[in-house]
């Protein structure tokens, strides 16, 4: 009888060292007594599909992809789903049995499922948004409030042609505010989304005033290093509910563990406890 392979998934990027992922699946592995692993693999642009084609000759059932490939794989990929057409890139890929590569997002997914988590109350009938940056994580974001039925999405970024191209894709429910306004619209808005890089251990604060901040306010930051990033600290010395971006982590990589290992996992406790060490 034949031994039965192996299963093993990973992280594709560049740096990818840091990345918690491996501590959050490898939890999810030993909880379901699956004899799996989780793997990050550093990959240059120029090897990207040479390691995805040979990847499921390996054993491999699919990785996630974060910086710089998310945008490049999806030209590696046999299907996308609409989602990630409409974002312009993939975090996750499955190899399916047919030698197939489906590649999908679930970055939005993981951002709504935390908020919905970390602010009960919140509904997209609570008010605008304000999403300051116009990267591939505010396409997620601004895709996900969206769906959920947000009417009115306020965007700033540091460059406005930026914001303008997001509009562009995603339509009406969208306003492009200037970076230097982006304090004067924190009055109008029920949910403030910062998914620049401005506030992580090593870059820039986050230089916007924040003198709008009420306790009806509810303030969530992509950046979960640190847990508890500048944004946040303000926010709820302000009174405001606040939602740090490790959850958006945690519930990202659900739906893919889901489709690589057949079991969909539960976020609890223990699983912050897991990744946070």
């Amino acid at each position: 009888m034949t031994e039965k392979r192996i299963p093993l998934a990973g992280l594709i990027g560049s740096p990818v060292a840091h990345s918690r992922s491996p501590q959050l699946h490898q939890h999810w592995l030993r909880n379901f007594g699956i004899k799996g692993f989780y793997v990050p693999m550093d990959v240059a642009h120029g090897d990207l599909e040479q390691v995805i084609r040979t990847l499921p000759r390996m054993g491999f059932v699919g990785v996630n992809v974060t910086i710089p490939h998310k945008e490049a794989v999806m030209a590696i990929a046999d299907l996308i789903t609409d989602r990630a057409t409409l974002i312009g890139a993939a975090n996750t890929l499955i190899f399916r049995k047919d030698g197939k590569i489906h590649a999908d997002n679930t970055d939005g997914y993981g951002f709504i499922e935390n908020l919905r988590s970390g602010a009960p109350n919140w509904t997209a009938k609570s008010g605008p948004a304000v999403v300051l940056g116009a990267g591939g994580a505010a396409r997620a974001v601004v895709a996900s409030l969206s769906d959920a039925g947000v009417p009115d999405i306020i965007l700033s970024n540091r460059t406005r042609v930026r914001a303008e191209k997001l509009k562009q894709d995603f339509g009406q429910r969208v306003r492009v505010v200037d970076w230097v306004q982006a304090g004067n619209v924190i009055d109008e808005a029920a949910l403030i989304v910062n998914t620049t890089s401005l506030g992580m251990v090593g870059k820039p604060e986050l230089r916007v005033p924040l003198d709008g901040l009420t306790p009806d306010k509810v303030v969530t930051d992509l950046v979960y290093t640190p847990l508890k990033t500048p944004l946040l600290q303000t926010a709820e010395a302000a009174g405001c509910t606040v939602v740090d971006g490790l959850g958006m982590l945690i519930h990202q990589a659900v739906p893919a563990f889901e489709r690589w290992f057949g079991h969909r996992p539960e976020v609890d406790d223990s699983t912050r406890k897991a990744i946070l060490g």
